[in-house]
Formats: structure tokens, sequence, C-alpha cells
């Protein structure tokens, strides 16, 4: 049976970073679900790539996914694209592709870019396991994760903007200690690409003196 969703990674920053075989899929689509349809504009027309194009974001794929699963089923292919990196990793695409499974259609992932990958190799901790929190709760729960994860033992791996970034490190210090190594990445593969490595206060106070921009990815040291 031949796929009716392909999921199709982008690039996190750098366009070049997209495979030969996502610009074939999404060539051959009958529509293009996107999350930003500006963003993935933007992308197809680097590619010289015509295609139909639909929003699906977190604030209507419930109310569209009905009529999405009716098309799929009677034939027509889609790809969904999140703004960048793989949809579904702290990006819409659970929903859809749990209906495509539900319906009995098929769902076919392309391997391809996702931030926390490269930001995890890169930052010199333990990286043969490892977990992936995504965001964190900005208030409720927030707290109750962090005594939780204060004793993970494994590599932790976060998402964070750049305005709670400095907060975030702030309170992994005080909730992991101090001293628990870490390593932050923001803007991977872009031209003003950085990654700072140290104590959480060393990192911190790093970010304190500037001007944070970009999509951060932030790894800590499991407990040790």
């Amino acid at each position: 049976m031949s796929p009716h969703l392909y999921i199709v990674p982008t690039p996190i920053g750098n366009l070049a970073d997209i495979t030969l075989r996502a610009l074939d899929v999404l060539k051959s689509v009958d529509l293009i679900l996107a999350e930003d349809t500006r963003t993935s504009g933007f992308l197809l027309k680097h590619y010289n790539i015509v295609k139909p194009l639909q929003s699906f974001h977190n604030f209507n794929e419930h109310k569209i996914l009905t009529s999405l699963i009716e098309r799929l089923e009677k034939g027509e292919t889609m790809a969904l694209v999140s703004d960048a990196g793989t949809p579904g990793i702290s990006d819409p695409g659970f929903l859809i592709i749990r209906a495509c499974l539900q319906a009995g259609l098929k769902v076919e992932c392309l391997p391809g870019a996702t931030a926390f990958v490269p930001a995890l190799v890169k930052s010199g901790l333990p990286s043969d396991r490892f977990v992936f929190e995504g965001f964190l709760p900005v208030k409720k729960g927030r707290q109750t994760l962090l005594k939780q994860l204060a004793d993970e033992e494994r590599t932790m791996i976060f998402y964070e903007s750049p305005y709670r970034l400095v907060k975030t490190l702030e309170q992994f210090a005080e909730y992991f200690g101090a001293d628990r190594n870490a390593s932050v990445s923001r803007e991977l593969t872009k031209m003003f690409e950085e990654t700072f490595t140290g104590t959480l206060t060393e990192v911190a106070q790093h970010f304190k003196t500037k001007e944070v921009k970009g999509e951060i990815v932030i790894v800590v040291a499991g407990k040790g």
C-alpha cells in the first residue's frame, strides 16, 4: 500500500539540509499541510515547488482533522511539514498521525532534521541514554516536574524560548545543583550558531550578559 500521509522533516535553519527524498515527496503529493504557510511557502519557493498549501497547527488541527481524513480516504496524498525540523517533535502532528492509523491509512515518516540531535551530540554529554522533555510547563506542574527530574540519571534535553532561557537555567541550578554540567545550543545550522558548555551556573551567567535570539536546545547531564 502506498503511503497516504508523509511526515516530512524540513531544515532547522540552513535550507541546504533538506533531503532529496523530501523534495521528491513535496513535489509529488496533492496537498502540503504546513504549520505556517508563510514559512513553508518560502522553503517551497526556494526549491521551485508549486503545490497547494493548507494551514495545520495547534489551533485548528481538531477542527479540520475529520475533513482531512476523509480526503485521504478518497485517495489524496498529503505531506505534513512544520516550520522547522520533524513534525510531531514539539510541533503539530500527533493527532493526524493517530487518526490516519486508526482509519487504516498508511503513514510514512522520512528521516531528517531535528534540533535536539546535533545539540546532544555536540554537547559532549553522554548520548548513549537520554530523555527528551521538550518544553517544560510554563506554570502548572513545572516545579513538580523539576523535582522529579532532579534524580534522572540519563542526559536530559529541553527546548526553551530565548525569553525564558536564563530563568530556566537558574531553576535547573536550583533543583539539579549548580555544578551540574550543561550545554546550550542556539541558532543551529545558521550563521550565528552558538554552543556554550559548562556548569549550570556558568551557562546561566554567560547568557545573562547577552541578548539571546533564536531557538534554544538545553542539554543537561543526568545525576551522577
